[in-house]
């Protein structure tokens, strides 16, 4: 396993597991995260353990053209019951996903450390957020790495009444402003949106 220092670059793609963990350490400098996602790299680890850093081989990604929109969302988005916006409240939809519980998991891997990286992604234009609204208050959201070449990294999502995630996801990949979203690993969730696994190499050509 590639220990990080301070230099800011990672091991060839090829090193990885068969996991995908590829590295240890490092930090979550503003170069070195956007190094990472612009080479097919993220980090994901749980609170007081090092820093992971991970390309899966499969990448689970959906192309808009793919996107699946159920006959209930359909209905639901023609009640106007909600507002959607984008980069609004960036930073309460990261707490909101950070808070929200979710089965299977004892923590959150959105540490105060990641909380902090994510915000200066998006002081500097590489994050951004869509925030789902009803009577004014926030609802639902999600918020991602945008690399600025038409794909969008997805993070987290996070839903205070039913839809209001899935529905803030919808609008993303239908406005035009991606041509590949990176969901990173398989859920039967995203994959019931149309999401699909391919091989690694194939992503590392859409992103570059």
């Amino acid at each position: 396993m590639h220990f990080l220092d301070q230099k800011i670059q990672f091991p060839h793609l090829s090193e990885a597991s068969e996991d995908g963990l590829l590295a240890i350490g490092g930090d979550l400098s503003l170069e070195r995260m956007i190094h990472a996602y612009q080479s097919g790299i993220f980090p994901w680890y749980e609170e007081g353990g090092p820093i992971l850093w991970w390309s899966p081989d499969p990448r689970f990604v959906l192309f808009p053209e793919d996107l699946k929109v159920s006959k209930s969302m359909r209905s639901l988005m023609r009640k106007n019951l909600f507002s959607v916006t984008v980069n609004r409240s960036f930073r309460e939809v990261i707490l909101q996903c950070a808070r929200i519980k979710r089965e299977d998991q004892r923590g959150t891997w959105i540490t105060a450390e990641m909380i902090d990286a994510y915000l200066t992604l998006y002081q500097n234009d590489f994050a951004r957020s869509y925030e789902v609204w009803r009577d004014g208050k926030l609802v639902g959201g999600l918020y991602g790495v945008d690399l600025g070449n038409g794909v969008f990294c997805g993070e987290s999502m996070f839903a205070l009444e039913s839809n209001t995630s899935k529905l803030a996801f919808i609008t993303m990949v239908q406005s035009g402003d991606y041509r590949l979203i990176d969901c990173q690993l398989h859920t039967s969730h995203l994959e019931s949106l149309g999401a699909k696994n391919i091989p690694r190499g194939e992503y590392l050509k859409l992103i570059m």
